[in-house]
């Protein structure tokens, strides 16, 4: 909270919030005016509140397991936030060191990030000189990869629990998906410099980052084809929670795959800084996370509320979002390969090979607010079924397996109100031999 304050104070600077883009690139970042500054603090202090949150997960997965929760049994959804804190937890300090070290530059004179005979507005900027902007670019990659997967990771946790639940079947290669996500998580902090093919990095070190964007593909495309196999023959409910789940895995998947010719530097040169790269990037993190966070709200709300949430409302909700999304995100593929490029202050329109797609602009704009305004019934039903939704008459409405639904509804101080033992898998749906379709963990008896 302190962090996110300071940040949005600096809207009231004289010279308004830090306007050097998303990556503040050196040497830009270095000499722009103080929104810059109280940014850098504000993300400073925001990165120490994610690293004190990751020591908090890992800590308590490793220690704080109930008695039976083998490393083996855990959820995915565990799984998934395991592998984000150490995320968080490696990949954090080194934007940590870099924030410091440009506020260096800023306030005390030094040069890490600013090399030498910079002319600023025709006139040479006077600073001791020697340093390297992409030092900077290095530093916040080498966050910035593994950031997309603390953002997608969860999502795949959620998404995985609700298709396991509403397929009725156990998760399928579910050993499988545990490897997947270890080897993803290791692989995401050897990729990075896929950013940046266009700084003029040799062959060699082209040629070992292509490999590994290529590797990398592996583990997801694993865990979303174990997700998909998941499906075959299950008992399907197609609930709210299922529905943003389905919609999740071809987004998902398309985004990734449209990925694919940006981690080849032959392709990713011509593709580079186009809408291309935005199509690509938010097929993976917009639909995924936005689809992957409702699905656990609706999943997860009536455990957190006692009520379960309105239907209708949930579908007005997930159709025109669904669609909206598409109509957003798709177009800008198309630009890009058209070579619009992304930063152009007019859209592109002094760009004459690229008026043919222009009118894109227009229907990439009104999804954008359709996409908005399909989040009404969403805002309306989440607060209107907190006392008028329909009450669920168990603490498992969804008849699941896992730990959470072995707690009062809603949870009390301390979750659970006895000692609780695990004895089997998170998964074990239509046990042969059970007496009902699911088994949970702290049941003895199947």
């Amino acid at each position: 909270m302190i962090g996110g304050l300071l940040m949005v104070s600096s809207f009231f600077l004289p010279g308004g919030p830090a306007s050097n883009g998303w990556t503040s690139y050196s040497p830009l970042s270095d000499i722009s005016h103080d929104g810059q500054t109280i940014w850098l603090f504000s993300m400073a202090i925001i990165i120490i509140s994610s690293l004190l949150s990751s020591l908090n997960f890992i800590v308590t997965i490793f220690n704080l397991r109930a008695p039976g929760m083998t490393f083996e049994r855990l959820p995915f959804f565990i799984w998934a936030q395991l592998i984000t804190a150490f995320l968080l937890l490696l990949a954090f300090p080194p934007l940590e060191g870099a924030a410091f070290l440009q506020l260096c530059d800023r306030l005390l004179g030094t040069s890490f990030f600013l090399p030498t005979g910079l002319y600023v507005n025709g006139q040479i900027y006077h600073a001791s000189g020697g340093g390297n902007p992409l030092l900077w670019q290095h530093l916040f990659w080498f966050l910035g990869h593994p950031e997309v997967y603390v953002l997608i990771l969860p999502a795949l946790g959620i998404v995985t629990e609700i298709i396991a639940n509403n397929t009725r079947k156990p998760i399928a290669g579910y050993p499988m998906m545990r490897y997947s996500i270890i080897f993803l998580g290791f692989l995401s902090f050897v990729v990075w410099s896929h950013h940046t093919y266009l700084t003029g990095m040799g062959t060699d070190i082209t040629a070992f980052f292509q490999t590994t964007t290529m590797i990398i593909s592996i583990p997801s495309v694993i865990i979303v084809s174990t997700l998909f196999i998941t499906l075959w023959g299950g008992s399907i409910r197609f609930n709210m929670p299922m529905l943003f789940a389905l919609a999740f895995l071809p987004m998902f998947g398309f985004g990734g795959l449209t990925g694919l010719p940006l981690g080849l530097a032959a392709t990713d040169i011509p593709l580079h800084d186009t809408y291309y790269v935005i199509g690509h990037f938010h097929y993976v993190v917009a639909p995924g996370v936005i689809l992957g966070l409702f699905a656990g709200i609706y999943y997860w709300y009536p455990k957190a509320t006692g009520r379960m949430m309105n239907n209708i409302l949930g579908h007005l909700h997930f159709w025109p979002t669904l669609i909206a999304m598409n109509f957003v995100f798709f177009p800008m593929l198309i630009q890009g390969l058209m070579g619009v490029n992304r930063r152009m202050y007019d859209g592109g329109a002094t760009y004459l090979f690229a008026h043919d797609v222009l009118f894109w602009n227009v229907v990439i704009s009104w999804a954008a607010w359709i996409l908005g305004l399909a989040q009404i019934p969403f805002i309306i039903n989440f607060f209107y079924s907190m006392n008028h939704g329909e009450k669920v008459h168990s603490d498992n409405p969804w008849h699941s397996t896992t730990l959470e639904w072995a707690t009062p509804t809603p949870p009390g101080h301390g979750n659970f109100t006895k000692p609780i033992v695990v004895y089997r898998d998170p998964y074990s749906y239509s046990l042969e031999g059970a007496p009902k379709d699911y088994s949970p963990q702290d049941q003895k008896e199947i």
